[in-house]
């Protein structure tokens, strides 16, 4: 009875220990932001940090981490402990940076574990209040007249307001200048004072500039018109369909996190973008939440914009730096 009474030890000792190691999580859990506060990516992530610090126990933490168009943040993660405690909250960026690299830092698929996509957001097309184009069809004619007159402003060579920017103007048959600025108040106040002529920013982004009245919104870059501004037309309405430019967010791990860990984090976002208050949020500034995703469909969805944004950048010639 002896070996008996051992065996039975050794067994629950062994049991304590996958229990111990099936835990998740034990320590707070990082959220890397490769844009700067204010930016659609960083609303998403403090969004979803405080129902997930009450969920786990544990403290989730955003960390901002801006520069070079996103590619420091995602490179950060990229070269992170794949033990499921440090993610980013990405967006289109972190596709386009990589490929705008001669030699790129990470590859944006094979070098992270997929979680899942954790809304869609379009962007709201504005023009600074003095320009003479009162609509989509008007600003058409104005950058057509004379390209090389105007401009538009972004966060930088890869984000999404610089894609979303050459998206519409391939789109509109244009070529204007891109003025890259590292801060989102930079972008917009130069925009307000007239020095730089339009932007295609994220709803949330722009949306207290365009409440305000300090921009001018023509039109949201989307097939229907948004929630958070019914009384703005979307791209399709003002006849640039080709102009669309709805932009993906969601949460990428480093490589080599544990599957359990990928499932149970999907599921719990899952779980917290369908309640009532996350998507009264996520509605209030534009963000359409992502109720069908996890790993298998935010992979294949990765797949097919990578894919995209290579033909993109060819169409437009871009040249990797």
């Amino acid at each position: 009875m002896k070996w008996l009474r051992s065996l039975t030890g050794v067994m629950l000792l062994v049991m304590a220990g996958v229990a111990s190691a099936q835990k998740f999580p034990e320590r707070p859990i990082r959220v890397i932001v490769p844009l700067p506060p204010g930016s659609a990516s960083d609303f998403l992530a403090r969004t979803l940090s405080v129902p997930l610090t009450e969920l786990y126990g544990q403290q989730v933490v955003v960390d901002n981490r801006p520069g070079a168009g996103g590619l420091i943040g995602s490179t950060l993660l990229s070269k992170s402990t794949g033990d499921g405690y440090t993610y980013a909250m990405v967006a289109p960026p972190h596709t386009v940076g990589a490929l705008l690299q001669k030699t790129p830092p990470y590859h944006p698929i094979r070098d992270f574990t997929m979680i899942t996509e954790v809304a869609s957001i379009p962007n709201i097309l504005a023009v600074y209040p003095n320009l003479p184009a009162k609509n989509i069809r008007e600003l058409v004619a104005l950058l057509q007249k004379d390209p090389s007159k105007y401009n538009y402003g972004s966060l930088g060579i890869g984000t999404l307001a610089h894609i979303a920017g050459e998206i519409f103007n391939q789109a509109a048959g244009v070529r204007t200048v891109h003025v890259p600025f590292k801060v989102v108040p930079d972008a917009f106040g130069e925009t307000i004072a007239g020095r730089v002529h339009y932007l295609v920013f994220t709803v949330p982004t722009i949306s207290p500039m365009v409440r305000d009245g300090r921009l001018r919104p023509l039109a949201v870059t989307s097939a229907k018109r948004n929630p958070a501004f019914p009384n703005i037309p979307s791209i399709v309405e003002e006849g640039l369909p080709a102009a669309q430019s709805d932009g993906w967010f969601g949460l990428l791990g480093p490589a080599g996190v544990p599957k359990r860990i990928t499932t149970q984090l999907a599921a719990d976002v899952k779980k917290i973008v369908s309640q009532p208050r996350t998507r009264e949020s996520f509605e209030k500034m534009g963000a359409d939440p992502a109720l069908n995703s996890g790993p298998e469909a935010y992979e294949k969805l990765m797949k097919s914009e990578y894919d995209r944004y290579v033909k993109l950048i060819k169409d437009v010639g871009l040249t990797p730096q």
